[in-house]
């Protein structure tokens, strides 16, 4: 099924990129068609994967990548929906066939253990922090296009597809959207975390690296709600922050998970 979704992604961005250039509402429909049926198949994948493994599958490097690629397709076609703009979807998509491709390239051909922790409630709290993530990548790439898009306003000539991409308030508004979206699902998944913790263990890992790092996501986040309202850092310049902030959640999701933690190893 992996292939399967891997496929569809691709057509789907074909058909977002051929919506650029030639202004036809059902090459849009159509992108965005394929985009559902690739979410499906990829979800038949994960579900496979957790049959298998009998948890969701997050629990290897393979699993927790599929899974964030998964969540960022779904946000993104939440926030498509809620602000009726496909343009975009031809430098998003692309990141979750990246991610999916990724994810594919280091697949377990065997399950090697079996995961440290399972339950409902620990898997709610690693599927929320997973999607406050893929939240964060979406206001990441909204953000880089803002960058871009604004650089060429400035400096460059815009060609036909440039004109069909949202307004820079739009990728504003809709980079927003995305950072509450992720903020929401940090602190939910983080409260959910502790609790399940306190139930198997009667305590708070708070020196976990995980943990501080998680925090420090919320503060650089929150930070950036609050100073993107001050009308000297609007625009550009919040976009910039928004870019680095995201720069710290990779690295939380990468480098703290597999060398500063041994529970949080994937998640």
């Amino acid at each position: 099924m992996d292939f399967a979704a891997l496929g569809l992604y691709v057509a789907s961005f074909i058909g977002y990129t051929a919506n650029l250039y030639r202004d036809r509402r059902w090459m849009g429909r159509v992108a965005t068609l394929l985009l559902i049926l690739g979410l499906v198949a990829h979800y038949y994948a994960l579900l496979e994967r957790s049959r298998v493994i009998h948890a969701i599958p997050y629990d290897d490097l393979y699993g927790s990548m599929s899974l964030f690629a998964w969540l960022v397709g779904v946000t993104y076609l939440g926030l498509e929906t809620f602000h009726r703009q496909r343009a975009v979807g031809s430098l998003v998509v692309p990141f979750v066939i990246f991610w999916l491709a990724l994810a594919m390239s280091v697949a377990p051909t065997a399950v090697i253990r079996a995961p440290q922790a399972n339950g409902a409630l620990h898997a709610l709290h690693i599927t929320i922090g997973i999607l406050a993530y893929a939240a964060f990548a979406i206001s990441f790439l909204l953000s880089l296009i803002y960058l871009i898009q604004n650089r060429v306003l400035r400096h460059g000539k815009p060609g036909l597809a440039f004109w069909r991409f949202p307004a820079l308030d739009v990728l504003e508004r809709m980079s927003l959207s995305s950072v509450w979206v992720g903020l929401v699902a940090l602190v939910i998944g983080t409260v959910l975390g502790f609790v399940w913790e306190h139930r198997l263990t009667h305590r708070f890992a708070m020196a976990d690296p995980k943990v501080l790092f998680t925090l420090i996501v919320l503060v650089i986040y929150a930070m950036y709600l609050r100073i993107v309202r001050a009308p000297a850092w609007r625009g550009a310049r919040a976009a910039l922050v928004c870019v680095c902030n995201f720069a710290v959640v990779l690295f939380s999701y990468t480098i703290v998970n597999l060398y500063f933690t041994n529970f949080h190893r994937y998640f």
